[in-house]
């Protein structure tokens, strides 16, 4: 009874072993290597992603702050004289830039 128990024990122990080692060369091969580096990034991006969040939270809470403390116009809305670029001169700069003058000699 006693070398069945310690035959028992050894090949307990020796599976054990043998799926550590497994387990650990696993990680050594060039698919370990890429999961363990694939799962970094992921964290990295994800960690730089709520870092880019909370700075553009940042910045928008501190403009609004100075926005308040300047008594500056609110940058979102509208300027009350704002309109699209007049066509004749926009067309007036497009006639005297150098490309339109070599478009016109070619």
């Amino acid at each position: 009874m006693k070398r069945l128990f310690w035959v028992a024990l050894g090949a307990s122990v020796g599976v054990l072993l043998v799926r550590a080692v497994r387990t650990r060369t696993a990680k050594l091969t060039p698919a370990g290597a890429s999961e363990a580096v694939g799962g970094a990034v992921a964290g990295l991006s994800e960690s730089i992603r709520r870092l880019a969040e909370e700075v553009r939270a940042a910045a928008a809470e501190r403009e609004a702050e100075l926005v308040a403390a300047l008594d500056l116009p609110d940058p979102k809305a509208p300027a009350p004289n704002s309109s699209a670029p007049n066509s004749s001169a926009a067309q007036s700069r497009a006639a005297h830039s150098g490309a339109a003058h070599r478009a016109a000699r070619a």
